[in-house]
């Protein structure tokens, strides 16, 4: 007798969405992938900085980290939660939203390693985020990633348009 067949587990991620009020208006900081695959995507393309919990390690405490390590910037305050996603490859993203400010272009993001050009056996490094930016949430939903709108739906629900 065979054991019975068991779907993988979804990869899972955790993530901030850093928003401020300007003017009466909602803004949020968004990030967009670097690396080459990227370079010319715009529309569609950004996220949240988010990333893979560690073992054992708690989503919130994983969001906290990877925001600090992919943009450089520290938070701290009120988290408040906005749920889960799920994106088209099928990763689960988990995201919570803080206010806070910073200078998009103090951006100092960690690195990954590539082969690039592909089969040239040459290893680039390249910024896992090559920049962030706030956006007013009518340009930020049509940057960021389908599945992650929804994060943008959510902090409007809990804060209201400019609050």
């Amino acid at each position: 007798m065979s054991a019975p067949y068991t779907a993988p587990m979804p990869k899972v991620s955790a993530g901030l969405l850093l928003y401020r009020v300007r003017g009466g208006r909602l803004e949020v900081l968004l990030a967009h992938p670097g690396g080459p695959f990227f370079r010319n995507k715009d529309l569609g393309a950004w996220s949240i900085p988010k990333g893979e919990p560690n073992e054992g390690e708690a989503l919130l405490e994983a969001a906290k980290r990877e925001f600090r390590e992919e943009t450089g910037f520290r938070v701290d305050g009120e988290y408040l939660e906005l749920g889960s996603v799920k994106q088209k490859g099928g990763k689960l993203v988990h995201a919570w939203a803080i206010e806070g400010d910073c200078e998009p272009s103090a951006l100092c993001s960690n690195t990954f390693p590539l082969e690039w050009p592909p089969r040239s056996g040459k290893r680039v490094e390249f910024p896992e985020l090559d920049r962030v930016e706030f956006f007013e949430l009518e340009a930020a939903r049509e940057k960021i990633k389908d599945a992650q709108r929804a994060f943008l739906d959510a902090l409007e629900r809990r804060i209201g348009p400019g609050r």
